[in-house]
């Protein structure tokens, strides 16, 4: 995973690559960070169905315009027609490379730091995906740190079974979007790891969920903030919190019981898996409501204007370069 939330290794090989080769994905702004700094020694090829992606942001050295599954079958038909009969690996050539991106592993850049007392988000979704992981499950979510915990702590191992809105921002899609995967596959394990934010503005479609018994799973990571927004007024804007906070939530539980569907809470981690395992075994739409800490943000986190080897690695790292009033380190 890389990005504005992406891990240490992953951000620095991008940083640092002499050859970058971008496969139907956008340069938007939650990728490249500082546009002038973006990969800076990279040669850079982007292959995108879509002409007017291309240079539309980063401007790149060789550009291919065709559906990805054609062009990546014919490169490899040439590579490999190229190679026959010469067998010789190039692992010698790139060995300090992958010794390299060991070190940047190291940092174990997704490490946090567990609570008896509260739920820690990061150790929710872990729970989730341990207590779900030998479903074929889908999971869809909403957007703000939630989405990036989801996207770091729940293990996908096949394709097509995560779904979100990624850099398009759009509150409230993950509901729905877990009705419509529940209709295409009626008997998998459909989740929503939500926002209690972000999911407030499609609640509505429960009514549909229940109306044509759709078991969908609402997971809401609630700590009672638009938690994206005031992680970026905390870190970047000293603490000038404004709007961010939800003052006035409804009692999700009570919001269950008036669709008519299951409502589930949980505020202890010591109750956490029998609670994960009893919206799981629940054959029906539930709303489960996740207490977890209010404070915690999401990291690593590249600053708005930062190169992608300058990330905030957490609260209590001790790399050289300050944010200037706010004892976050850049490394």
């Amino acid at each position: 995973m890389l990005g504005m939330h992406g891990t240490y290794e992953a951000n620095n090989a991008m940083h640092d690559c002499d050859l970058l080769i971008n496969i139907g994905a956008r340069f938007d702004d939650r990728i490249t960070g500082k546009i002038d700094e973006f990969s800076p020694n990279s040669k850079k090829v982007h292959i995108d169905i879509d002409p007017s992606s291309i240079n539309k942001i980063i401007k790149v050295d060789l550009a291919i315009v065709g559906d990805v599954t054609k062009v990546i079958d014919k490169v490899n038909k040439t590579i490999v027609k190229k190679k026959n009969g010469n067998s010789k690996s190039n692992k010698p050539n790139i060995a300090k490379w992958w010794e390299q991106i060991q070190k940047w592993r190291n940092k174990n850049s997704l490490n946090f730091i567990n609570s008896e007392d509260s739920i820690k988000p990061q150790h929710a979704v872990q729970r989730l995906y341990e207590l779900t992981k030998n479903k074929d499950t889908y999971v869809t979510t909403e957007v703000g740190q939630h989405q990036m915990w989801a996207a770091q702590h729940y293990k996908f191992n096949k394709p097509n079974r995560w779904m979100t809105s990624g850099g398009l921002g759009t509150m409230g899609y993950g509901l729905p979007a877990a009705v419509g995967v529940q209709v295409a596959h009626p008997e998998k394990l459909v989740i929503d790891i939500a926002g209690e934010a972000s999911v407030l503005m499609t609640m509505q479609e429960m009514s549909t969920a229940v109306q044509y018994n759709l078991p969908i799973k609402i997971f809401i990571l609630n700590n009672q903030y638009m938690g994206m927004v005031r992680q970026w007024q905390e870190l970047l804007h000293e603490k000038n919190y404004s709007e961010s906070y939800s003052e006035a939530l409804p009692d999700f539980m009570k919001m269950a019981d008036a669709y008519g569907c299951k409502g589930i809470k949980a505020d202890d981690p010591s109750e956490l898996d029998a609670k994960i395992q009893e919206m799981v075994e629940h054959n029906g739409p539930v709303i489960f409501d996740c207490h977890v800490d209010p404070n915690e943000n999401c990291f690593p986190m590249i600053p708005s204007g930062k190169p992608h080897n300058q990330m905030i690695l957490g609260p209590n790292d001790q790399g050289e370069n300050k944010i200037k009033g706010k004892g976050k380190a850049l490394v």
